[in-house]
Parts: C-alpha cells; structure tokens; sequence
C-alpha cells in the first residue's frame, strides 16, 4: 500500500474508532484531525467532506467486517437452525471490535443517519439486504433437506432474526452484555421451531 492508501485507510479506521463511540454528528472533522495527527489539508485531499469519508467509512470499514461476520458464515451453510445460531452467538460474544456499550456501528448509523442522508441509507441497506437474504437462503437450504418446514417463510423469518438482533444490540448499550445470552436462548427457540 502507497503512503497515501496508507494514511487513508488510517483516516477511515480511526473515524471509525471515533464514530462507533460516540455518533456520526457528534464527530467533528477536527475531531478526526485530532486523534488521527492528519493535518486538515491531508484530510481534504482524501475526502470532499465529513459525508464522503463517512460513506467510504461504512463501504471500506464496516461492510467488509459486518460482512465477514454476519453473510459469509451463511454462504455454505449446511444446518440452517445451527449455522444461523453460531453465527448470532459468534456476532453477539465474540467479534472482538463489537462492544455491548457502543452497540452495532452498523445499526448505530442506520438509525441514526438513515432519516438524514439517502446515500448513507442506501450504502446501509446493502449490508443489511445482502444478510437477510444470506439468512434466507440459509432456511431456503433447510426446506429443500427437510430440516426447515415447508410452511416457513424465509423472507419474514430473516426479517425478524435481523431485527431481533438490531434490538438486543440497542438494549445491550443501556443493560450490557448480560442480556445477549437470553436472546440468543429465545433465538435458538425460535429457530428449533422452523423444523
């Protein structure tokens, strides 16, 4: 990587830092400045604005890692009630970047900067699609072995692990962690009921 892909990338993974922590709006460019030692020259050379280095931020950062953790598990996924259970308790115990205190940057700015930006929206929406649909294909493979009920609808069931997972990720910054193992108890319910 060049020096300048280099200070780039530094740019988006410390914004990030910053942005999981404490919001989108309440992160200042000079912010950025101050904890990256970037001078605002070199930020304006990689980024027009806050809006760019954010949606590079959410593109370059956060889908690739969300990705890792909550589609690619699904991709070859052969028991759907097991391998969408691993991947939740996975996501919700293990991702080390993943703090109960700062919830998920992903649904963080979701809420936060959907109603506000159409294309952070739409750049958040990829994500969350591409995981539903990983999820439903995952339940889809579960009706053609017979481990899934025929009756099942793939698209409401990944629409409601999805947003069970939002919710337990939004409690989880008001009560901790604590409350993680009870959803993923009532998750691994749920799923065993598709059967």
């Amino acid at each position: 990587m060049s020096k300048a892909a280099n200070t780039r990338h530094m740019i988006l993974t410390k914004s990030f830092e910053l942005i999981y922590k404490q919001g989108y709006q309440a992160t200042s460019i000079d912010n950025i400045l101050a904890t990256t030692k970037v001078t605002k020259g070199a930020f304006f050379y990689h980024f027009k604005n806050k809006d760019e280095m954010g949606l590079a931020m959410i593109n370059e950062i956060i889908f690739p890692g969300m990705y890792a953790s909550l589609v690619r598990p699904l991709l070859d996924a052969k028991s759907p009630v097991t391998d969408i259970y691993e991947m939740m308790r996975n996501v919700l115990l293990k991702v080390p970047f993943l703090r109960a205190k700062y919830g998920c940057p992903a649904v963080n700015l979701i809420e936060e900067m959907s109603p506000l930006n159409e294309d952070f929206k739409q750049a958040l929406l990829k994500l969350t699609e591409q995981w539903q649909d990983a999820i439903k294909e995952s339940i889809n493979h579960g009706k053609a072995t017979k481990e899934v009920r025929e009756d099942v609808n793939a698209s409401h069931a990944a629409c409601f692990i999805v947003a069970g997972y939002s919710g337990i990720r939004n409690m989880g910054k008001a009560v901790g962690s604590s409350c993680y193992s009870i959803y993923l108890q009532e998750l691994k319910n749920y799923l065993k009921q598709l059967g």
